[in-house]
């Protein structure tokens, strides 16, 4: 069973930097059209934040169906529970809600309607295991708040159960982005300026968290964690921040990780970086990243102020325990994309893009290259698509 992440970004050309270690020319590849497909996809969710929405779809003999559209008040995230049972979604004032999944993806509200937790969280994660739903945000004395919120097997919250929290003091911390490990025992928060955060975790006993937190401080003064992956595969952790690259316009980068250099201790060890990292991602701002989960490449969406976004595509060599990074090429995406998913069919990698133009982008893959082939809004706008999760 596959578990798929989501992400965000915008294009901007890259000029090339002879000499200059991770920068190339972006190829005219992919001009955002649309192009004939007849593939299809399974289930995924888009979480319209502005327009109070999750809308669900799935793509048949490459058209795209709407197979219904959920209002909600304030949402800020959402995660699908690796059993495809259940999705979650986190609002800023009522906290956090779980929809039962039905036959063909539709959605009903669960828990009789009400919030299974109060927190305002800005992210949430399900572990494999299905028993515990991760969540965190910012708390009024400023610390960065996870807590473990225990699932039955309704996938709701029993009350009364003890809910196991750890609390972080990191400078200028704001919550951008969440990950955790294939194997449930590494919590990655990317927090802006503070940097990441690697929590260690465990979904079994009574103590979920480890007391300490390993904290990977940003490449440069000035720059920005502003989101984080972990391979399926459980070879490489990546962090995109903004800033890696001063000399360049176009200064985002992709900072890839040896997951196994983390160790077991707690607090974890401080990581090594793979050959090739950090390699420019392709923008300013790298707001989402895609492992992909057979392995091989990685895609990342880039954000760009006003202009149109892109996915740029980064192929993975493995030789033992040895991994390499490359820089790869681009294709066009909508304004500011910022949420990345693979469909379970593996056919598609999408995109949502929060000022629209489309809101949503499906592109084939081949040896990794990415090929437009579906473009649509997902909703009246303005709809400020948010997140993006496939079914597992």
């Amino acid at each position: 069973m596959k578990i798929r992440i989501w992400a965000w970004l915008c294009f901007v050309p890259l000029t090339l930097l002879a000499g200059c270690k991770g920068f190339w020319d972006l190829p005219s590849t992919g001009s955002g059209g649309t192009t004939a497909t007849t593939l299809s996809s399974g289930v995924f969710y888009v979480l319209n934040e502005t327009a109070g929405q999750i809308v669900a779809y799935s793509i048949s003999s490459g058209t795209l169906n709407k197979i219904g559209t959920y209002s909600v008040t304030g949402p800020t995230a959402m995660a699908i529970a690796p059993n495809a049972n259940f999705l979650y979604v986190s609002t800023a004032v009522n906290g956090i809600f779980v929809y039962n999944i039905g036959s063909g993806g539709a959605l009903t509200v669960g828990n009789n309607g009400q919030a299974i937790s109060s927190d305002p969280a800005a992210a949430v994660v399900i572990d494999t295991t299905n028993s515990w739903l991760i969540d965190t945000f910012i708390n009024g004395g400023g610390q960065v708040v996870l807590d473990a919120i225990p699932l039955n097997s309704s996938g709701t919250y029993t009350s009364g159960a003890t809910v196991p929290q750890a609390l972080f003091t990191i400078t200028s911390a704001t919550v951008k982005q969440m990950a955790l490990s294939s194997d449930d025992t590494n919590i990655f928060v990317a927090l802006g300026s503070g940097g990441t955060i690697v929590v260690p975790f465990t979904s079994s006993g009574s103590s979920q968290f480890g007391a300490t937190a390993t904290t990977i401080a940003v490449s440069n003064t000035g720059g920005a964690a502003q989101s984080v992956a972990v391979d399926p595969l459980g070879q490489i952790f990546y962090i995109g921040e903004t800033d890696v690259f001063t000399s360049s316009n176009n200064s985002g980068g992709l900072r890839a990780f040896n997951y196994s250099s983390l160790g077991t201790a707690v607090p974890r060890t401080a990581p090594t970086q793979i050959s090739g990292s950090p390699i420019a991602s392709g923008g300013i701002a790298p707001y989402a990243i895609l492992p992909l989960s057979a392995g091989g490449y990685v895609y990342v969406a880039n954000g760009e102020g006003n202009s149109n976004g892109n996915v740029a595509w980064f192929p993975i060599t493995t030789s033992g325990t040895t991994y390499t990074i490359a820089a790869g090429s681009s294709i066009n995406a909508g304004i500011l994309p910022v949420g990345l998913a693979e469909d379970n069919k593996s056919n598609f990698v999408l995109a949502v893009s929060s000022s629209g133009s489309p809101d949503l982008d499906a592109f084939t893959m081949s040896s990794g290259v990415l090929t437009s082939a579906i473009q649509s809004s997902t909703g009246t706008d303005p709809v400020g698509a948010g997140a993006i999760a496939a079914l597992p």
